[in-house]
């Protein structure tokens, strides 16, 4: 069990290997593009289907971790990511590297949504999501760094990933069989939140698919339209991965100090004109700033968008759903952008991203707004189903903070019974004291 204090880094490493594969998404699809007789579209539909395989595992398992145990289904989304992406790497048959890409990404959702559910029932899932992302923004910059010097060949990307996922298998013994099942009264809990859940699926599968667009392609950017070598790419992609860590670290330090509306909101229009500057970009400063401006900020937002599914549910399904939902849009990205880019020109393609961002950046602030909640305050009693504890601290003088925030996760009311005499009237009773207790 960990320590309330401590951060669950089993829970890191198995965020990491299940976000890695996103990660390094521009140089998969560019290497299979460049060392596969497959054109740059086709590549991006290769990716999208690695992409596509990863949001199905998460649909699927949604409702599955506690019943099967989180233990047992990393495990199972380790090996499938060691042998689908190692499989992938060591062959050039286009068949066998697509299906090879597809179980890879099924073994990488499958880790992903046991991370995801068990970071959801943390004490502080932010702090949990932000060091996964730190973690796995890390590691994929030293990937960026490292691969460009090793020789050609799609293997190596895919290497990288399914060593990841062998890596961390020790770690899932500190994982926990199963999680445990909030008893209800009738059984099955319902989704709460169900409106505000639902709203801010659909607004992250678009919102993914303006980030994955532009990362599905960027390595093309930097090649044919900046006039960059793969090593520079590499390098400023590093360091764009680097400005996220400190990006993130920021977040982390930050917490929720201005709420989730601003980050989100905020974040997502300056993420619009970071796609814009980048997919105009025609040299190395303009493209260098673009991608290290926006690879600051999408962390950032993520980890607040994260937060603010895991709080829906402390059990974890919102945060599993709308992370399926994020793939989704993700696994959408690469082909999308493949597309729009050989249509209409990589600076079309980052003007309508960027239309689009803003668009829905409007339904993802009303959420954070909506479930962010506020102190509960005596006279100010509105949570749903939060009554009983409200009305005790409004009598009893408890302090403020110690009652559930409007839109917080339900939490249980537990009634207990107290043999007392009946008062004659209501004009008997004073104001309740802490001594009550």
């Amino acid at each position: 069990m960990f320590a309330p204090r401590t951060t669950p880094w089993p829970l890191v490493a198995l965020f990491t290997a299940g976000y890695l594969a996103p990660y390094l998404l521009p140089t998969t699809v560019g290497r299979l593009d460049s060392d596969l007789p497959l054109s740059a579209t086709q590549a991006g539909a290769v990716g999208s289907a690695l992409l596509l395989s990863s949001a199905a595992a998460g649909f699927a398992l949604a409702s599955r971790v506690e019943r099967a145990g989180a233990r047992t289904l990393a495990r199972l989304g380790l090996a499938l990511a060691l042998l689908g992406y190692g499989g992938a790497a060591l062959t050039t048959a286009i068949p066998a590297v697509i299906a090879g890409a597809m179980i890879g990404g099924f073994g990488s959702g499958t880790a992903t949504t046991v991370a995801a559910t068990l970071i959801a029932g943390q004490k502080d899932p932010h702090r949990a999501s932000t060091a996964g992302l730190l973690t796995v923004s890390a590691l994929a910059g030293a990937v960026y760094l490292t691969v460009p010097h090793l020789g050609p060949g799609h293997g190596l990307p895919l290497a990288a990933i399914a060593l990841t996922a062998l890596a961390v298998w020790p770690l899932t013994g500190r994982l926990p069989a199963g999680t445990p099942v909030t008893p209800t009264r009738h059984g099955k809990a319902r989704l709460p939140h169900t409106r505000s859940g639902l709203l801010l699926a659909a607004a992250m599968v678009c919102w993914s698919l303006a980030q994955n667009s532009l990362w599905g392609v960027s390595g093309r950017i930097g090649l044919e339209q900046a006039h960059l070598g793969e090593a520079t790419v590499g390098v400023v992609f590093a360091l764009g991965l680097g400005a996220g860590l400190a990006g993130v670290l920021a977040a982390g330090a930050l917490g929720a100090r201005l709420g989730r509306a601003l980050p989100i909101g905020g974040g997502t229009v300056l993420i619009a004109a970071c796609i814009a500057l980048s997919a105009s970009a025609t040299d190395l400063g303009s493209f260098a700033a673009g991608e290290i401006a926006w690879n600051t900020l999408y962390p950032v937002v993520l980890s607040y968008l994260i937060g603010l599914a895991a709080s829906l549910d402390p059990r974890g399904r919102w945060a599993v759903l709308v992370g399926s939902a994020s793939s989704l849009g993700t696994a959408a990205g690469p082909l999308t952008g493949s597309v729009l880019s050989a249509q209409a020109g990589f600076p079309v393609m980052g003007a309508v991203l960027g239309a689009g961002l803003l668009v829905i950046s409007l339904p993802m602030t009303a959420v954070a707004l909506h479930t962010g909640g506020r102190p509960l305050l005596p006279g100010a009693i509105r949570r749903r189903g939060g009554h009983p504890a409200a009305l005790v601290a409004a009598a009893t003088g408890t302090p403020t903070g110690a009652v559930p925030e409007i839109g917080a996760p339900e939490q249980p009311v537990v009634e207990i019974p107290v043999e007392a005499a009946a008062a004659p009237a209501q004009r008997d009773y004073d104001k309740a004291g802490s001594e009550v207790f």
